[in-house]
C-alpha cells in the first residue's frame, strides 16, 4: 500500500471518528503527495521529509513570534507526517553506516566528504536527515 493510499484510509477513519483536525491535516499531506506524483517526481519519502521540515520550521517561527496555538498546529502536522516516514536510524546505526562508507571510498580528509555523502545518500534514504548525516561524516573525517 502506498503512502497516498494509507493517508486516504487514515483520513476517512479520522472523519468517521469525528476528528476533523486530523482528517484535514491528513488530506493536506495526501494532496502534497498526489502533487508529487502528478509532477512526475514520485519521491514520496522526499516529499514527506520536505513537508515535515516546513512544519517544524513554521512551528519554530510561530513560537518565536508568540503565536503558540499556530505553532502547536504545525507541530501536530509534523508529527502526523513523521508517522508515514521510515523509522529513523539510531546514532549508532548512522555512525556505522558512515564508517563503512568512509572505508569503501577510502576517504581520509574532509575535502573527500562529497564522495562519502554520495555513497550514503541511497543507504540512508529517508532514515536520517541530511544535516545529521553531514555532521556525522564531518566528525568522522576530522573536519
Amino acid at each position: 500500500m502506498t503512502a497516498v493510499d494509507q493517508l486516504r484510509e487514515d483520513a476517512q477513519a479520522a472523519l468517521k471518528d469525528g476528528d476533523r483536525k486530523r482528517a484535514s491535516a491528513l488530506r493536506m499531506i495526501q494532496d502534497v503527495l498526489q502533487q508529487e506524483v502528478k509532477l512526475g517526481k514520485g519521491d514520496e519519502i522526499g516529499a514527506l521529509q520536505r513537508e515535515r521540515k516546513k512544519r517544524m520550521e513554521a512551528a519554530e517561527a510561530f513560537a518565536d513570534a508568540g503565536r503558540y496555538e499556530q505553532a502547536e498546529d504545525e507541530r501536530f502536522e509534523a508529527e502526523l507526517i513523521t508517522a508515514y516516514l521510515p523509522a529513523q536510524l539510531s546514532d549508532e546505526e548512522l555512525s556505522e553506516l558512515v564508517r563503512e562508507a568512509i572505508t569503501e571510498t577510502g576517504a581520509s580528509e574532509p575535502k573527500q566528504m562529497g564522495q562519502v555523502m554520495g555513497l550514503l545518500k541511497d543507504r540512508v534514504a529517508g532514515r536520517a536527515d541530511g544535516k545529521r548525516v553531514s555532521t556525522e561524516v564531518k566528525s568522522q573525517l576530522g573536519a
